[in-house]
């Protein structure tokens, strides 16, 4: 135990240490719900779908999420590249507490980041429709920020070039963001859509921040969190294989 909290307390520490990281990585989020919530607010409410900025800020939230989480497995070549992964794993401790607490520092860092993402959405005319339902919401945010942050480390496991993870990542990421329906709702969307999004996990994480914030729900709470909860725990034992296996 001692490992897994020394691992995820360094995550912590390097996060809240870089101040133009967390300025930086709150950019895009701010930029999609000013731009996309205000520009087409009206378009939105004139189909009659209701007020855009309520349906967008669990999309955008889940976006912070996701990119804070995958990207976190760059953080695994980039001390693969400087030694420290190396003098970490010659350490006589466990390989799996290496990659748990690795996974749960990224996972809390990421989950911070949807936090950051949902306060400042309160700044710019969201509101809070069941306060009850906000500690289901955060362990919505836990749940999508371990689950990525368990596949960016399986992907950074068996890769050793940065620039091969950032193409493969954007790859991933986009289209597993913009196939969420986070920016459009997927009971109107077409059935090929649809049936893409059902293969998103990112969907069932944003549908379920979207039923704890908004009341809205394509699949239903309960069927998010236990989609969700498979998918995360068989990533974070395919991510504990193939960290267990790197060569250094």
């Amino acid at each position: 135990m001692q490992t897994i909290y020394i691992i995820w307390k360094r995550q912590l520490i390097r996060y809240f240490r870089s101040k133009a990281r967390i300025v930086g990585s709150l950019g895009q989020p701010l930029l999609f719900l000013v731009a996309l919530g205000f520009g087409f607010g009206p378009i939105f409410k004139r189909a009659g779908q209701g007020n855009y900025i309520e349906f967008l800020v669990p999309g955008v939230i889940g976006m912070g999420i996701i990119f804070t989480a995958i990207f976190s497995g760059i953080e695994i070549i980039w001390d693969r590249q400087f030694g420290f992964l190396k003098e970490t794993l010659v350490a006589p401790v466990s390989r799996i507490n290496i990659m748990i607490g690795r996974t749960l520092g990224g996972a809390t860092v990421a989950g911070v980041q949807g936090l950051l993402v949902f306060i400042i959405s309160l700044f710019i005319g969201f509101k809070i429709l069941y306060p009850a339902l906000l500690p289901a919401m955060v362990l919505f945010i836990l749940l999508i920020a371990l689950l990525f942050t368990a596949l960016g480390t399986a992907i950074a496991s068996i890769l050793e070039d940065m620039q091969g993870f950032q193409l493969i990542m954007n790859f991933l990421v986009m289209p597993l963001f913009f196939l969420s329906g986070a920016l459009f709702p997927l009971q109107d969307a077409p059935h090929a859509l649809v049936a893409v999004a059902n293969f998103d996990p990112l969907a069932y994480g944003v549908d379920g921040l979207r039923s704890t914030l908004i009341g809205a729900s394509h699949y239903g709470m309960f069927a998010d969190f236990w989609i969700l909860a498979a998918i995360t725990a068989a990533l974070v034992l395919i991510g504990a294989y193939l960290f267990s296996k790197i060569q250094i």
